[in-house]
């Protein structure tokens, strides 16, 4: 199993909130299940008392292993995807940073 998270790292723009969460659920959630061998999604918000901070959106998508995820983005469903998230991007400041994560391999 792979995942691929993403985090948007920063501030939904004040009064957009409910706006911004509405898209995820009516423009972003199908594009992003429709990607060809997604085993999972999640669509999660954190927060970090710890450090004062919080991510408004966390995306959470598993594939059974890289080339499936590398399918994955070289795909037309990608690319769609890419295009809705400008709409989203509208109501965010920050950036969006990806990190892709692998089982800790044993000795």
């Amino acid at each position: 199993m792979i995942t691929r998270i993403g985090l948007f790292d920063g501030t939904i723009r004040p009064g957009q909130e409910s706006a911004f969460y509405a898209y995820v659920w009516e423009e972003m959630l199908a594009v992003w299940q429709a990607f060809p061998g997604l085993r999972s999604l999640q669509v999660l918000t954190g927060e970090s008392p710890e450090l004062g901070t919080a991510y408004p959106l966390v995306t959470v998508f598993q594939f059974d292993d890289e080339a499936a995820l590398a399918a994955a983005l070289a795909s037309p469903e990608r690319q769609r995807s890419l295009e809705k998230t400008k709409g989203l991007l509208e109501m965010f400041d920050g950036r969006v940073v990806h990190q892709v994560l692998k089982p800790l391999p044993r000795p």
